[in-house]
C-alpha cells in the first residue's frame, strides 16, 4: 500500500430525528452558557424560535450571513458576539450560516455547534473561504471546526426541492473530487465512495416525495461521509469552476456543483481510471461510466443540468474559461483551455457529459 496521510477531525455527531432538541445539554456539555445564533436573514424568524428553546442560554440571532461571506458582515458578527458576551456560537442552516459562524469564531475562538438544515457538508469542515475588497481568501484553522453537529432530518422536510436536491449533489461533489485530489487516501475513499452511495439513493427518493423523513435522513448521513472527505482531500478542477462562476458571475453555488459536476468528472475520464471505477461502484455498477451516471442521477432527481436555464450567459464563457486557467486548483490533468472552454459549452447547454 502506498504511503498516505489522513487527518481526522475531532467533532460529536448527534444524529437522528428529534435530536434538535438536545442542543442546549450540547452547549452545556462544552461548558458556555451564552450562544449567539447565526442564519441568513431569510431564516430569521424560525431561528429566533429555535434560540427561545435554549432560554437565557440565548444570546440572540445573528442574521447576516450571506453568500460568499463578506467580510463586513463578519466584522458586524464579531461585534455582536463580543457586545452580548457569546461564549459559543450555534449555527442554523446551510453552508451560508456555518460558513459565517466560522468566519467569527475565526477570530474570536470560540466553539461552534452546527445544526445542519440542508446538505451542503460544510459543517464538517474547518475550511472557510472570506470575501474581502481585494477578493476571496481562504482559511484554515481548528478555530473554524464545529465541536459539535446535530443532523436532525425533521428540520430538513420544509426543504423545497430546487434547495434539497443542488445540496445534495453539492455534498456529492466533494466526495467524488476527493477521489482526484492530490492527497486522496484510502480512509476518505471509503468515505467517499459509501457517501456518493447513500446520497445517491436518498435523492431521487426525495424528489419523488419531499415529506419521506428516512430518506431525508439518509441525505444527511451522506452529506457528512461526503463532507468528511475534504479535510484529507483538497479540492479539485470542479471546485475551480465552481468557485469562478459562483464569485465572478454571481450564481448559486450548489446549482453550479449540480451542473459541472458530471462534466468536470468527464476530463478526468482517461488519466484516473481507479477513481472512475469506484465512483462508478458507488452507483451500483463499476463498469458504468462514472461522468454518466452522475448525470443520469440529475436528470432522474430533477436537478438543474445547463448553466443557460441558471443565469449563465453564453458571451462569458471565454472569460470564465480564462479565469479558470489563473491559479488553477491540483488536478491529474492538466487544465487545457480548449477543453475547459467545451466542457463549459456542454454545460451551458446541458448536454450529457462527453470525451474531451
Amino acid at each position: 500500500m502506498r504511503p498516505f496521510v489522513y487527518v481526522g477531525q475531532p467533532c460529536r455527531v448527534v444524529f437522528g430525528p428529534g435530536a434538535a432538541a438536545t442542543l442546549i445539554d450540547e452547549i452545556a456539555a462544552l461548558g458556555c452558557r451564552r450562544a449567539l445564533f447565526c442564519c441568513t436573514p431569510g431564516r430569521a424568524g424560525a431561528v429566533t424560535a429555535f434560540a427561545a428553546t435554549v432560554g437565557d442560554v440565548s444570546a440572540g440571532v445573528c442574521a447576516l450571513a450571506l453568500p460568499f461571506t463578506p467580510i463586513d458582515a463578519v466584522s458586524e458578527g464579531r461585534r455582536i458576539a463580543r457586545e452580548r458576551g457569546a461564549d459559543c456560537l450555534v449555527s442554523y442552516g446551510g453552508g451560508n450560516a456555518v460558513g459565517f459562524a466560522k468566519a467569527i469564531a475565526l477570530e474570536l475562538d470560540i466553539p461552534i455547534v452546527a445544526v445542519a438544515t440542508t446538505y451542503a457538508g460544510s459543517e464538517t469542515t474547518a475550511l472557510q473561504g472570506i470575501r474581502y475588497a481585494d477578493g476571496r481568501r481562504n482559511h484554515s484553522s481548528p478555530r473554524m471546526l464545529p465541536r459539535t453537529v446535530i443532523y436532525d432530518p425533521m428540520l430538513t422536510i420544509d426543504l423545497p426541492l430546487a434547495v434539497s436536491i443542488p445540496s445534495g449533489i453539492h455534498a456529492m461533489a466533494h466526495a467524488v473530487g476527493s477521489f482526484f485530489a492530490e492527497n486522496n487516501n484510502p480512509v476518505t475513499a471509503l468515505m467517499a465512495e459509501e457517501g456518493i452511495r447513500v446520497m445517491a439513493g436518498a435523492l431521487p427518493r426525495i424528489a419523488g416525495d419531499p415529506a419521506n423523513v428516512e430518506a431525508r435522513g439518509d441525505a444527511l448521513y451522506g452529506a457528512w461521509l461526503c463532507g468528511s472527505t475534504l479535510m484529507s482531500s483538497s479540492t479539485v478542477l470542479h471546485h475551480k469552476i465552481c468557485h469562478v462562476l459562483a464569485g465572478d458571475f454571481g450564481l448559486t453555488h450548489a446549482e453550479i456543483n449540480c451542473i459541472v459536476l458530471p462534466h468536470a468528472t468527464a476530463y478526468n475520464r482517461n488519466v484516473a481510471p481507479e477513481a472512475m471505477r469506484r465512483i462508478a461502484r458507488a452507483f451500483g455498477d463499476e463498469t458504468a461510466d462514472a461522468a454518466c451516471a452522475i448525470f443520469d442521477l440529475l436528470r432522474r432527481s430533477g436537478a438543474p443540468i445547463a448553466l443557460k436555464d441558471i443565469g449563465m450567459k453564453r458571451d462569458d464563457l471565454d472569460r470564465a474559461t480564462a479565469l479558470i486557467m489563473t491559479n488553477p486548483y491540483y488536478n491529474p490533468r492538466p487544465y487545457e483551455r480548449d477543453a475547459i472552454r467545451t466542457l463549459l459549452d456542454d454545460a451551458w447547454h446541458g448536454r450529457p457529459p462527453a470525451d474531451r
